[in-house]
């Protein structure tokens, strides 16, 4: 890709060609968003709002604002303040759209006026944990490394395996950390112990880890501290605002699965003597819907709002009690207007259903290891499928009994 400038360099001030090495950080493709950075490569003044910078096809970032010179070459200066596009984002991450793609390029940047003996923070290059770190070090001059986690964040990339011991290894010999600061110390979020061997880093590349709190909030205690945590940062919690944080995500998830079986439902409501029948259709499969949304509703949003207060450990017992309550409600509801059977199926429906989308939320929370996860999902799993499968066939057979 080239460059601007003659010297195979480009412009961060507005001297024209007096240019430090290409940052890659904190550049993204030139997608034309409103309220973004739009300073011309080589000084004079932007031709067009959007006009191209550093690169041909890039520009910077919205929460770049400008760069700092270092021995290693230039590093991209971020702000600590959200402003309203990170929020957008914010919100849209959270809702599930985009989720998968919300991340910055990985590498080094700076907050504040950071020098040699300025703390290293390192972190996910998934957008949010960024946003998360950088917002909580508001007058603190420290550096941020940002590891390729494939956006994704701290917690699920060290059990997954991309923030890891050679990812952090790697990218420290990457940005030539050695060359910006003295110390030899990066301090890593506590949730990525899983993936991090503080002896493996320090063997890879000279670097010793310390461990930070779990929350960003808690950074600057931390520092101010000496960098001793206290046992309220160590304390990893699941607060009914963290859980509510979770359901948006679950319910975006459930959109497309949901074209397909809405459909399939008031197929199979429509089977029976006739061979299918259009009445038979519209009105049991209103109420094989009602059995879904309640299903969703039970699984995706009750069962975590009040997750500790549902009897059992299992997260996949806990949705099928939500669903099983369900069922009676929608007996209530439906009383008299349908058979034992065909009510007994969709109780059955509610409770497989409901089940699974609790389970979801095991990954998400302190209240189980990786293996544990796996271990509930293999007994879970097939229990769900059985129970979702003796519903279809008390549905349908109840069609044919009328």
């Amino acid at each position: 890709m080239t460059s601007c400038c003659p010297d195979g360099k480009v412009a961060v001030t507005p001297t024209p060609c007096s240019c430090p090495e290409t940052p890659t950080a904190g550049l993204k493709p030139d997608f034309p968003m409103a309220g973004e950075y739009s300073s011309p490569c080589c000084g004079g003044q932007p031709s067009q709002p959007f006009s191209p910078h550093e690169k041909p096809g890039y520009r910077l970032w919205g929460f770049v604002a400008d760069f700092i010179q270092t021995p290693a070459g230039a590093v991209p200066r971020v702000l600590s303040r959200l402003d309203r596009h990170d929020r957008i984002g914010t919100v849209l991450a959270r809702l599930g759209i985009g989720r998968d793609r919300y991340s910055i390029a990985p590498g080094l940047y700076g907050v504040g006026s950071p020098d040699d003996g300025s703390p290293v923070m390192v972190t996910a290059n998934y957008k949010l944990t960024f946003d998360s770190l950088r917002g909580s070090l508001a007058g603190i001059d420290a550096w941020i490394l940002v590891l390729d986690t494939r956006s994704i964040n701290v917690w699920c990339a060290a059990g997954k395996g991309t923030f890891s011991t050679g990812e952090v290894a790697e990218r420290v010999n990457a940005v030539a950390l050695e060359k910006v600061v003295t110390h030899r110390r990066l301090i890593l979020p506590q949730l990525s112990a899983t993936g991090v061997s503080a002896r493996q880093v320090k063997r890879l590349c000279g670097f010793e880890v310390i461990w930070g709190p779990v929350h960003a909030r808690h950074i600057k205690a931390f520092l101010d501290g000496g960098m001793q945590a206290t046992p309220a940062m160590r304390k990893v919690t699941f607060t009914l605002r963290e859980r509510v944080e979770l359901i948006p995500v679950e319910l975006n998830h459930m959109g497309k699965p949901t074209l397909y079986l809405l459909p399939a439902l008031f197929l199979l409501s429509g089977l029976g003597s006739d061979i299918f029948s259009i009445s038979a259709a519209t009105s049991r499969g209103v109420s094989a819907m009602l059995a879904y949304i309640l299903a969703v509703v039970g699984g995706a949003v009750l069962a975590p709002i009040f997750l500790p207060w549902l009897p059992g450990r299992a997260f996949a017992l806990k949705g099928a009690g939500i669903g099983a309550a369900a069922g009676a409600v929608l007996s209530a509801i439906l009383a008299g207007q349908l058979a034992r059977s065909e009510m007994m199926a969709l109780t059955l429906l509610i409770m497989a259903v409901s089940s699974y989308l609790a389970m979801n939320f095991t990954g998400s929370t302190p209240f189980t290891s990786p293996t544990g996860v796996e271990k509930e999902m293999r007994r879970a799993i097939p229990a769900q499928a059985v129970g979702a499968l003796a519903a279809i066939i008390l549905w349908v057979g109840a069609g044919f009994m009328k």
